[in-house]
């Protein structure tokens, strides 16, 4: 397990190695320019951007776990109408209207609670896959959000 000096050292490829500085008000120095006043050229600038992009192999792997940890969640919401309709039809079962409304809101909460639980449980190191829940990326992680949101306020 490594160490908390040794977790600040091996940042990820995107992950800011350094605080931001406040901007200061309009100058005449064009933004996308170095201070020497010199404009960035686009491979310049494709290079700058590419640095706090996310990697593919990271993105990817994200979008697979929200579409798991959301796509089920969001197709039993959906399914939940046919079936309470179903069940209702048939006079399987008396059902208030309030109970597919709190069924069917569940189901639909837990899914937006995926989207976000499928991108922080995603190993954000590009070579490694991480385990098939995620929960030790996702502790890992959620340290990495709250450290960078605390240096962001200070």
């Amino acid at each position: 397990m490594p160490s908390q000096s040794e977790e600040k050292q091996a940042n990820l490829p995107f992950e800011p190695t350094r605080k931001r500085k406040k901007k200061q008000k309009a100058t005449s120095v064009n933004a996308s320019e170095t201070p020497s006043s010199e404009p960035l050229s686009h491979e310049q600038k494709k290079a700058q951007a590419s640095l706090s992009a996310i990697p593919e192999e990271v993105s990817q792997r994200m979008v697979r776990r929200m579409a798991f940890f959301s796509g089920i969640p969001t197709s039993l919401g959906i399914a939940s109408f046919f079936i309470f309709y179903w069940i209702v039809s048939r006079e399987l079962l008396e059902l208030p209207p309030y109970t597919v409304v709190l069924v069917s809101m569940g189901l639909f909460g837990l899914g937006v609670l995926g989207l976000s639980y499928g991108v922080i449980s995603a190993s954000w190191d590009e070579g490694r896959l991480g385990t098939r829940v995620g929960w030790e990326e996702f502790k890992a992680n959620i340290k990495r959000l709250i450290s960078a949101w605390r240096s962001a306020r200070q």
